[in-house]
């Protein structure tokens, strides 16, 4: 996704947009910087980037799989380890990690994703219980099921199949609001026609 996919929301919400390569330690370094140049140290951080390649595991590109643990898992890492820095000095603030299906079950041909996935949920949950006692609350939501898009309709006859994305995000503002005495490490959301 480029800064310019958002630009409708971003007029009608009146919010600013930055471009950031997740993968790259400068990139996500130059954004918090350019954050903390505009709005001041962040209190809520979702990362949500991930890159997948598919194919047979004696096939794949090893690039690509590079590519693939870079975004999802590096880059998770990265953004938090920046914003955590900011967050600590207030000893307060909100990381949500955004996971999938392939966060809890490899699917065939799909290796790499369930790579970068598993390694995000690790990152959570490791996070959670260091950070958790210092005021920060960490957590992983776990998209199992198909998003409802455009692009993505619901077949005939299978209503509630895939997930709503105002659903979704109420979830996210839910996790985001929790109480300190109460807060959720990990969240798994799927419509009706998931398996667990």
């Amino acid at each position: 996704m480029v800064p310019s996919d958002l630009d409708g929301l971003a007029k009608e919400i009146g919010a600013k947009t930055f471009a950031c390569d997740a993968s790259k330690r400068t990139d996500v370094e130059k954004l918090f910087a350019d954050l903390d140049g505009s709005f001041g140290a962040p209190e809520i951080v979702v990362f949500n980037p991930s890159y997948r390649t598919r194919g047979p595991v004696a096939e794949l590109d090893p690039a690509e799989v590079e590519k693939s643990l870079m975004v999802s898992a590096f880059g998770g890492f990265l953004v938090a380890q920046q914003a955590i820095r900011r967050m600590l000095p207030k000893k307060s603030g909100c990381i949500v990690f955004t996971g999938a299906s392939a966060s809890v079950k490899g699917y065939a041909q799909s290796a790499p994703f369930a790579m970068g996935k598993f390694a995000l949920r690790g990152l959570a949950q490791s996070m959670a219980r260091e950070l958790h006692p210092q005021g920060i609350h960490v957590a992983h939501v776990i998209i199992d099921g198909g998003i409802k898009s455009e692009r993505r309709q619901e077949q005939s006859g299978k209503t509630a199949s895939l997930l709503e994305p105002d659903a979704i995000a109420a979830t996210y503002l839910s996790v985001i609001r929790q109480p300190q005495s109460a807060w959720s490490h990990e969240v798994e959301l799927r419509p009706w026609v998931e398996s667990f």
